[in-house]
């Protein structure tokens, strides 16, 4: 079998590191490009880690280049940035997973929450990439939208429950995320001396993924839900917890019910004790837990956030873009003890 080349754009991030990761593990991707905006350095030089594994250029991000060299790219770059790639990529019949938030949300909503949109054409078509909503559509897809790594642990929870949820409740979202989600660059919030032997919120009900969770909910139940999110940081390197609560319009069985709906989804565990991040921690697997208390239900989910949050999403995405199975390649051990 023939090896498909990839290319990641982003590769000085977290993300991008994780892309490189997988994909130097994966039996079908061959790392053909790696890009930042500045370039010129090795791989090795921007992730000591993997000196001796891959010292790899990176270069410049050229748009000529990668789609000369590769079949599907990866964009672990920040929005905006994104649809600027994504474009002419596409143009170049290159397939493309981006990771920022730029094709995951309708116009009026992206906007909204973040800048104008200038590539309205290819978001008409984009999907948003979890297989657990759309794996068919991601299959026959050019452009994948990858979801945010707070909504991926809010809709894994939620979609088992969508007809049974009373929506005229608020639907609450409590999540906890380790402080790589803000990203490599150290601000104030994510200092040492900040995040050390501390919990604290952050933009409550204010945050930028609580419009995609709405409308992603919206879409599934046909109602516009009220949803209250608020996210915290805690003093791990990687991982997240979110805690749902909602009300049902009827008594379940809240096991069976998640235990039948994600029968055929290896990477969904359904737990009959309450959710660990250090248990999904390296991999791609979301834990989840329901109680049920009257005609309310706790779901609790964990992933990592870099990984099911946003890499290994990204590369189930890519394999099935690619007719590739879509476990192919994805972590499954995690870093415990």
């Amino acid at each position: 079998m023939s090896q498909i080349a990839v290319g990641i754009v982003g590769a000085s991030g977290f993300t991008g590191l994780e892309l490189i990761k997988i994909a130097l593990a994966h039996p079908r991707f061959e790392l053909a490009y790696l890009a930042t905006t500045e370039g010129g350095v090795n791989l090795s030089d921007l992730h000591p880690a993997l000196a001796g594994v891959c010292d790899q250029p990176v270069e410049k991000m050229d748009i000529q280049k990668l789609a000369d060299r590769c079949e599907l790219a990866f964009l672990a770059v920040p929005h905006q940035s994104a649809m600027a790639i994504a474009a002419p990529l596409l143009k170049r019949g290159v397939k493309v997973v981006d990771l920022s938030a730029d094709y995951r949300l309708e116009r009026e909503t992206y906007e909204a929450a973040y800048c104008p949109h200038s590539d309205t054409a290819n978001l008409a078509h984009a999907v948003y990439g979890m297989p657990e909503m759309h794996r068919e559509a991601i299959g026959s897809a050019r452009l994948v939208a990858n979801p945010g790594c707070y909504p991926t642990a809010a809709l894994l929870g939620l979609l088992p429950f969508i007809e049974a949820i009373d929506f005229s409740a608020p639907v609450i979202v409590d999540a906890k995320s380790g402080v790589s989600g803000a990203g490599k660059k150290c601000v104030e919030t994510t200092h040492f001396a900040t995040v050390n032997d501390n919990c604290f919120t952050y933009a409550p009900l204010a945050h930028r993924h609580q419009p995609e969770m709405i409308e992603k909910l919206s879409q599934l139940s046909g109602q516009k839900p009220q949803l209250l999110f608020t996210p915290h940081l805690l003093p791990i390197t990687r991982g997240m917890l979110a805690s749902i609560y909602v009300r049902l319009k009827a008594p379940i069985d809240a096991q069976a019910v998640a235990e039948s709906y994600y029968a055929d989804n290896p990477f969904v565990r359904v737990r009959n004790r309450p959710v660990s991040a250090k248990q999904v921690a390296g991999t791609h697997f979301c834990d989840l837990f329901v109680r049920r208390q009257g005609e309310m239900l706790l779901i609790g989910t964990a992933i990592d956030n870099l990984l099911r949050g946003a890499s290994s999403a990204a590369v189930a995405n890519a394999n099935l873009m690619m007719g590739l199975d879509e476990q192919l390649g994805l972590p499954m051990m995690a870093h415990v003890p």
